[in-house]
């Protein structure tokens, strides 16, 4: 699986992005914690495995911890609140003592921090399920499993109504929705071609999900493509996270008016 370089370069990467492109609403303090869980989060537990067995002391409860703690959620269910709550604690002192800089000024709250480490363990596993067991991994595996690998997959019409239907109904939406017109939105336009993305998204799975789980005997959803697989992984491990640290950002600073 990746080591310590991928994760931490990975989220480093992502957080300097988001930190350029938000003009500091998500600055260093975002940016270290959600890189720290990304890079060692639910790797505490594997570590700690990791060390009981080398001493030789309480391996049970070291395999233990690796086992719930090394989980996407699991690691957000137990260590996410408490975490929260030292983290918080860290940034106050390094605002107060200017060790890091804040840009705003202000220390994260312990729901901004929950946010970075929920994003945080996703974003560890994103590079976990892809990359680790030699490419047999759980999720890995059952994202293949949604394509079709008995023979040639058949091009069936229904198959390329629904999905040439599914994407020009995307294709020509965004383009209604961000149309040029007398007053610009950016806000509303956005939100909007958001929803209508998540709207086709979701009917473009249940359209996979009903050719694999529900027609007898199963038929290739999309040609041999595993697309059903494919979406969930990228809204969850992809999405998912960097939704996550948008929500965690500052509020913009309210703009000064010339005196």
């Amino acid at each position: 699986m990746p080591g310590p370089g991928p994760h931490m370069m990975y989220a480093l990467g992502t957080g300097q992005a988001l930190m350029t492109l938000s003009s500091g609403r998500f600055s260093p303090h975002h940016c270290l914690i959600y890189a720290l869980n990304a890079f060692f989060g639910p790797d505490i537990g594997s570590f700690t495995e990791w060390l009981t067995s080398t001493l030789g002391l309480a391996a049970l409860f070291g395999s233990s911890v690796e086992t719930y703690i090394h989980d996407p959620f699991l690691y957000i269910f137990i260590l996410g609140f408490p975490l929260s709550l030292l983290y918080t604690r860290v940034s106050r002192f390094f605002v107060s003592k200017g060790y890091l800089d804040s840009v705003s000024g202000v220390p994260l709250t312990v729901k901004q921090c929950l946010s970075l480490i929920s994003a945080g363990s996703l974003s560890h596993f994103f590079l976990d399920h892809l990359f680790e067991e030699n490419g047999h991994s759980t999720v890995y595996t059952w994202i293949l499993s949604t394509g079709w690998w008995k023979g040639r997959a058949p091009v069936n019409p229904d198959a390329v109504v629904v999905v040439g239907f599914l994407c020009g109904c995307l294709i020509i939406g965004f383009i209604h929705m961000n149309r040029v017109k007398p007053e610009r939105n950016m806000k509303k336009q956005s939100s909007n071609s958001l929803k209508l993305l998540i709207a086709i998204a979701s009917l473009y799975s249940l359209w996979c999900a009903s050719q694999i789980y529900l027609v007898n005997p199963p038929r290739p959803a999309v040609g041999e493509e595993a697309d059903l697989g494919v979406i969930l992984f990228l809204a969850v491990y992809f999405f998912l996270p960097h939704t996550l640290c948008i929500m965690s950002m500052n509020t913009p600073e309210p703009e000064r008016l010339p005196l």
